[in-house]
């Protein structure tokens, strides 16, 4: 089995590309979505442990631990050194999974793969991209967003004409949705081929 890791800086795209992936067929770990999954399950103890008062009834409060940690790099570190194993254990598992039934491909969603050394776990990179202004636009059309958030988030990302560099593939998200997707069946079909099961109709 191949393990493809997806990635790309904030803005670009990367979320609706990794929904491509899955309706293609490829099972896809979703490495936000297993933060918010830890957040109300097993990470939940842990966190309250290191950062008393960000936890209610057993669930991580998002907003009271992002007060502790968004300006305090010591905080932070404190934080990934909790939440980044259990992370990889649970990604471990899913390609285990995947494994062990035989999928040709298997796609793990890292927002900071090159930022967090995960280019070691995947044997192909997808780096997500976009124009400087697309993204822009993007992010800061988020709810709570403002140019020194975007600023501080973009300053602590590996810069995306670096990640294109190490990439293997790269998809333009710019030209809109059917371009996208097209990109991502072309890179199924030649990392899985005929091998690929036909997603369920």
């Amino acid at each position: 089995m191949i393990v493809l890791g997806l990635t790309g800086s904030i803005g670009m795209g990367k979320s609706a590309t990794a929904k491509m992936f899955a309706e293609a067929g490829v099972p896809v770990h979703d490495s936000d979505e297993t933060v918010h999954r830890l957040y109300s399950g097993k990470a939940a103890s842990l966190v309250e442990a290191a950062f008393p008062g960000t936890t209610q009834a057993g669930v991580v409060d998002r907003v009271k631990l992002a007060g502790k940690v968004l300006a305090d790099p010591a905080a932070l570190k404190k934080l990934e050194a909790i939440v980044h194993p259990l992370v990889r254990a649970d990604a471990d598992a899913f390609l285990a999974k995947h494994r062990a039934a035989g999928a040709p491909l298997a796609v793990l969603d890292i927002p900071l793969l090159f930022e967090t050394g995960g280019r070691n776990r995947v044997e192909k990179v997808v780096v997500v991209t976009a124009s400087p202004e697309i993204q822009r636009e993007r992010v800061l059309a988020r709810p709570g967003m403002s140019e020194e958030k975007f600023s501080s988030i973009l300053a602590k990302q590996v810069p995306d004409a670096e990640k294109r560099r190490q990439a293997d593939f790269i998809i333009d998200t710019g030209h809109g949705f059917d371009a996208a997707r097209k990109a991502v069946e072309a890179i199924v079909a030649e990392l899985a081929g005929d091998k690929k099961e036909a997603p369920p109709s």
